[in-house]
């Protein structure tokens, strides 16, 4: 029976979720520089209003907003690379 040999996948998640976070903080935090705003540029979607599920004890709301821009874009590009070399 063969090994698993090669990368963890749970490195390869946690580079990918660094580099979105730390990425779209980057954008934001370059908002107000006019050579570094086109980091922030970027597309939001999702629920726009939440779902709301009263079952009279607990009440549940369900929602959820994604926002891509091109600085976290280019954290997961920068993730996926030091993937590669570790």
């Amino acid at each position: 029976m063969a090994k698993n040999v090669g990368k963890n996948n749970w490195a390869l998640f946690l580079l990918l979720l660094a580099g979105i976070v730390l990425g779209s903080f980057i954008a934001q935090a370059t908002a107000g520089i006019p050579a570094l705003s086109w980091l922030n540029y970027g597309q939001k979607f999702g629920l726009t209003t939440p779902f709301k599920l009263d079952l009279g004890i607990l009440v549940l709301t369900f929602a959820l907003s994604i926002k891509i821009t091109i600085g976290s874009i280019i954290g997961v590009i920068i993730g996926i690379i030091i993937y590669h070399f570790i």
